[in-house]
């Protein structure tokens, strides 16, 4: 199957804002720990040439439905009684609002303050921004972490997913030879490296080279101290 028909364009989709639950919540305090991806969650560690390799796929959604809920028809009462809805928190991402899952607030939070902080060489000023959603984008059994909450998308007309479905890959970004995704992007390389360094998965580094995308696969108890 194409890498494409696992990813449905975002108008399909839908951006739903997750109100169950939700509520306005801090973004932490404490001290922002630096901390690497967990390699097991990354796509590219459960999917081969478009293709879902069930075990470590299913490792991925146990862990996320025991770590944040249950999305509809994954996981159950047993593996969390909650669903990841439960815990929407209403935040905000350089003043534009969204909901995400409260436990990966607090890392979107130090990655808000690295940008101020690390990026004033690259101004970028992001429109839109989408976390929580209600429909999964994702075909052939794979699930997405915006059902969880877990994933940020970023201005996705100026940063295109090049190799999903139509009509991605029509964006001009997405046009003649590129050596690097990065080049198919507005959104600044600093940015990438700000959401990778606490425990952020970009995913212009997968097949799909969706450089809109960020999901949060570190440990959430790590973020603060």
């Amino acid at each position: 199957m194409p890498f494409g028909d696992f990813l449905l364009p975002l108008a399909a989709a839908g951006r739903a804002r997750v109100t169950e639950g939700s509520k306005k919540s801090p973004k932490g305090t404490g001290k922002c720990v630096p901390q690497k991806a967990q390699a097991f969650l990354i796509r590219g560690n459960y999917m081969r040439h478009g293709s879902v390799l069930q075990g470590p796929l299913a490792r991925t959604l146990r862990y996320r439905v025991e770590q944040y809920g249950r999305v509809e028809g994954v996981g159950t009462a047993d593996q969390n009684p909650q669903m990841a809805s439960h815990f929407s928190t209403a935040t905000t991402f350089f003043g534009l609002p969204l909901n995400v899952h409260a436990k990966m607030a607090p890392a979107l939070g130090c990655v808000e303050e690295e940008i101020a902080r690390s990026c004033s060489k690259h101004p970028y000023r992001a429109q839109a921004v989408s976390g929580f959603r209600d429909h999964n984008s994702y075909r052939g059994g794979e699930v997405t972490n915006h059902l969880f909450g877990l994933a940020i998308d970023i201005d996705p007309e100026r940063n295109p997913c090049c190799h999903c479905v139509e009509p991605w890959p029509d964006n001009p970004a997405c046009q003649g030879d590129k050596k690097t995704p990065y080049e198919r992007m507005a959104m600044p390389k600093c940015w990438v490296d700000s959401f990778e360094k606490y425990g952020f998965y970009w995913l212009g580094r997968d097949v799909l080279q969706d450089t809109m995308h960020f999901e949060f696969l570190g440990r959430p108890d790590r973020v603060r101290r």
